[in-house]
């Protein structure tokens, strides 16, 4: 793949965003960088300095944005509305095609202030960028939709935070991503009645990243932007339902207009199935909650309709938001499915299973690891019988709960049998990212400076993405 510069933004003539600088850090010493992901938008060449001088120290990459764009947006924040955001730790850094010839971001989090930090300092801790590289890497590797890592320098900062240790290091990310146009974007510029570049951003949407929008003009383009974009949603949650992931803060800011994951913050995998399962210490009502997450997406997407009703027929959106419950249902049955390795048969029995799989990784509740234990014990089908039955859930395989799984699963085939064959399989436990798992890393690395646990625990999580084979981007 060859770098293919295009800051389509910056020449778009669309009034979203600050031009800014980067921080100054007093030092840059890299501790991860994505050669897999590099490879799609031709930067694997870049050697370790320029690499650094690129995504640490922000030198403009080729014929590319010549300085960080931060951009303006506003939100619903746990559904109070907020108009004083934007990015205030981030920037755009670069728009590049990659080798599918799709618009990418390079995007970052940490990077300095802007005139969004709201009196913040613009840093990320060290630990919150582990925490990311991490969450998309395991995230990817279960096929959701999701943003990239791909950089992480430490900057030779100590900051002080209130919900952790401090001082604690701090860091620069660098994410790759589709789009960083949140629906707040279009909130803001709802509140502000900027309508004209409304209609602007909806055309660049359309021609950058909906291609099936593209050729149409009018309340005819937004009504389709929206209709693929509660696809997408809908595609996205589902997902995330299937893989045990709880984002924690499903606020308006934190939701992009292409359907993707991104920004993680306090998130966490359920190490059981837990409805009421909260990510965010500070989400004292579990609004966020695993069990609400679907709920969330869906008024979130309902804030989104109620800005483009401004250049829209409401009637026409609302015919999309009605869809959305059947569109997530198939979502939720081909996520499952592929977690599963089986073949589609019909909806009503694929809808059966589903139902059948959610209530047995419940009746597991409350063996940790057995949320994803349930996918890798079964993945395949009953031709992974033996294998689940004489693993570490095995004597937890009993009853009517599993009898029903079981003889629902007798009518589907596996997918890929050949996957059963990867050395993964031969052991007695998925890959996890359990928060036991993230804070025993984290342990070695602020006490003895010891990265050898995050790079064991990327190698497991690339192990675990090419055995399962769930690629969603």
């Amino acid at each position: 793949m060859t770098y293919t510069p295009d800051p389509r933004l910056l020449h778009s003539g669309l009034d979203l965003f600050d031009r800014v600088k980067a921080a100054d850090f007093p030092q840059t010493t890299l501790r991860y960088r994505n050669d897999r992901a590099a490879i799609t938008v031709g930067l694997e060449g870049l050697n370790d300095d320029a690499w650094i001088s690129h995504f640490g120290r922000f030198t403009p990459l080729p014929d590319n944005q010549p300085e960080p764009l931060a951009l303006r947006y506003h939100g619903h924040q746990f559904r109070h509305y907020n108009p004083d955001l934007g990015d205030g730790r981030g920037f755009l850094f670069a728009q590049l095609r990659d080798d599918q010839g799709r618009l990418l971001d390079l995007g970052t989090k940490g990077s300095g202030r802007t005139p969004w930090s709201r009196g913040g300092d613009g840093r990320l801790t060290l630990k919150g960028g582990v925490r990311e590289v991490l969450a998309t890497a395991y995230l990817e590797a279960l096929g959701v939709p999701t943003s990239r890592s791909f950089s992480l320098i430490e900057t030779g900062e100590a900051l002080h935070r209130g919900d952790e240790p401090s001082p604690t290091r701090s860091s620069v990310l660098v994410r790759l991503l589709h789009s960083h146009i949140r629906f707040g974007t279009f909130e803001r510029l709802t509140y502000l009645n900027e309508l004209e570049t409304m209609r602007g951003l909806i055309g660049f949407v359309a021609d950058n990243y909906y291609p099936d929008a593209a050729g149409l003009e009018g309340e005819d383009q937004v009504a389709r932007v929206f209709d693929l974009c509660v696809t997408r949603t809908a595609n996205l949650v589902a997902r995330w339902m299937m893989a045990g992931f709880v984002h924690g803060v499903l606020n308006t800011d934190n939701m992009n207009i292409t359907g993707e994951s991104f920004d993680y913050g306090p998130y966490r995998f359920l190490p059981y199935y837990d409805a009421y399962f909260t990510a965010a210490y500070f989400d004292e009502g579990g609004l966020y909650a695993y069990g609400r997450q679907v709920d969330a997406v869906f008024w979130n997407l309902t804030q989104l309709a109620r800005c483009l009703a401004q250049i829209c027929d409401g009637a026409r959106l609302i015919d999309s938001l009605n869809d959305f419950g059947p569109r997530y249902e198939a979502a939720a049955r081909e996520a499952v499915l592929n977690r599963l390795n089986l073949k589609p048969l019909k909806a009503d029995k694929d809808q059966a299973l589903v139902e059948a799989t959610f209530k047995l990784q419940a009746a597991l509740h409350p063996n940790p690891g057995s949320f994803e234990g349930v996918y890798f014990d079964w993945f395949g089908g009953l031709i992974s019988e033996a294998r689940a039955l004489s693993g570490p859930r095995g004597q937890f395989y009993t009853g009517e709960i599993f009898d029903t799984f079981k003889n629902l699963l007798s009518d589907f085939e596996p997918k890929d049998a050949d996957r059963l064959k990867h050395p993964l399989f031969a052991a007695p436990e998925p890959v996890s990212l359990l928060i036991d798992d993230i804070e025993a890393l984290w342990a070695a690395i602020d006490r003895d400076d010891d990265w050898s646990g995050f790079h064991a625990k990327l190698d497991e999580i690339e192990t675990y993405r090419q055995a399962l084979g769930l690629a969603a981007n």
